[in-house]
């Protein structure tokens, strides 16, 4: 407890100071020059962002959460500064280049994702992990197209859609933390819920593929036929099984060529040609670069570089750490920043975000009817499966961007219910799965 307190005396210390500081600074940048002040401001966006993230993360990491919680809450403290009358951070909202930072960042933690997925861990448990992923992407998909007609009536179907779309994915690294901490990530239900949170990815970047083609289409002044939509899902399918099947043969291949290169750090630039090569071809074919993203760590094996990690080099996973670890808390933090908390104050948001929060978390519960073997604990597996984490965030991002009859889809209000409704759902993940898990143990164990 007293070094919890600790901590708070220190943020509380470091913030007021770097309030301060931050105003001297761009206090003395208007009087520089207009190329110098850019790069100044960027510099320092980057060091309020990346101290703050760290702060913010510690914070939640000593009350057993995940850091993506506290990078979005202190995200959230920054941006509503100018609730109490300092304005200082506002520009960092504004700034291109931190924007464009942050994109690269998601695109990294996606390729991540796919790095620490299995499809051959998926195969094992194929059938279960693809109901369980069917039951968890269509169910709480309908449950929030209904949540956004109730509270947003005079809003038009798209929006009511893209909210429907934001409760579809999982949040599988969230749910992999807990399961390793209590060592039961080599149990079956572990296997399935990671499975399925990975099939849940795919389905969910299928379905926000075809929202946003139909809004684009609608914006635009036409409408996206049935013809449109099958061509949008095919591509999303035919992208991502082009790029595991290509990426198994070209892949190693490619490796192999880099490999009798002699510059430093052929791994790493190849792993990320590849992953950027796959995130702009996503994009080319009207698809989000965290499609092409994912797909690129999905098809990169260990057994493709060996020849790297057999000389001594780190692996890819361990390579690219370092730079998720500088860009992904900018994402987090800048959704933290894009939050209206003035819109906390309003009690239909409020309402909004807890009824949606509901339908997130009831719709993920569904999961487990769509196992039938009783020795399955599937209780944990519908728990496993409630966290949206930084994929909802993520949703939630890009619908701020997308844009029908002159106003985004995802306005400050829906934005702000849906990040509540992340926040909610990962706080309620680890104590209830660590519960149901150790209790099946009990259970299991009575029946011997």
């Amino acid at each position: 407890m007293s070094r919890f307190l600790t901590s708070k005396r220190l943020m509380l210390i470091f913030s007021v100071v770097l309030i301060f500081w931050a105003t001297a600074v761009f206090a003395s940048g208007d009087s520089e020059g207009h190329g110098s002040g850019e790069v100044a401001e960027v510099l320092l966006g980057l060091i309020v962002i990346l101290l703050a993230a760290k702060l913010g993360g510690d914070m939640v990491e000593r009350m057993n959460q995940p850091a993506v919680l506290g990078e979005l809450i202190i995200g959230m403290i920054i941006g509503n500064m100018m609730l109490v009358g300092v304005d200082v951070f506002e520009p960092f909202k504004q700034s291109t280049t931190l924007e464009v930072l942050a994109e690269i960042g998601v695109i990294i933690l996606l390729f991540e994702v796919g790095l620490e997925s299995s499809i051959g861990e998926m195969m094992k448990v194929g059938l279960a992990s693809f109901m369980v992923a069917t039951f968890g992407v269509v169910v709480p998909f309908f449950l929030g197209w209904g949540v956004g007609v109730w509270f947003l009536p005079h809003e038009s179907t798209y929006v009511h859609i893209f909210i429907g779309a934001t409760l579809t994915a999982t949040s599988v690294g969230i749910t992999a933390r807990v399961l390793k901490d209590i060592g039961k990530i080599r149990t079956r239900e572990a296997k399935i819920i990671l499975g399925a949170a990975v099939i849940d990815d795919i389905m969910g970047l299928v379905i926000l593929a075809v929202v946003a083609g139909i809004i684009s289409a609608a914006d635009g002044g036409g409408v996206l036929s049935s013809g449109g939509i099958l061509i949008i899902v095919a591509k999303a399918v035919g992208f991502v099984v082009a790029a595991l099947a290509l990426g198994h043969y070209l892949s190693p291949r490619v490796f192999k060529f880099g490999s009798k290169m002699q510059v430093k750090g052929m791994l790493l630039t190849l792993a990320l040609l590849i992953c950027f090569t796959l995130a702009y071809l996503a994009n080319m074919i009207g698809l989000a670069p965290i499609v092409g993203a994912f797909a690129a760590g999905l098809i990169l094996d260990r057994v493709h570089y060996k020849t790297y990690t057999d000389r001594g080099e780190k692996g890819v996973d361990e390579l690219i750490a370092p730079i998720a670890a500088f860009l992904v808390p900018i994402f987090f933090v800048r959704m933290g920043m894009m939050v209206d908390m003035s819109t906390f104050g309003q009690l239909n948001i409020l309402f909004f975000a807890g009824v949606l929060s509901f339908a997130a978390i009831l719709g993920k519960q569904v999961c487990s009817l769509a196992i039938f073997d009783k020795s399955i604990n599937r209780i944990a597996i519908g728990l496993g499966m409630i966290p949206r984490g930084e994929v909802g965030l993520i949703f939630a991002g890009i619908g701020a961007k997308l844009m029908y009859d002159g106003k985004a889809i995802v306005s400050g209000g829906t934005f702000s219910a849906v990040v509540i409704m992340v926040i909610i759902t990962t706080l309620v993940t680890p104590p209830f799965l660590k519960l149901s898990m150790l209790r099946g143990d009990k259970n299991k164990a009575k029946q011997e």
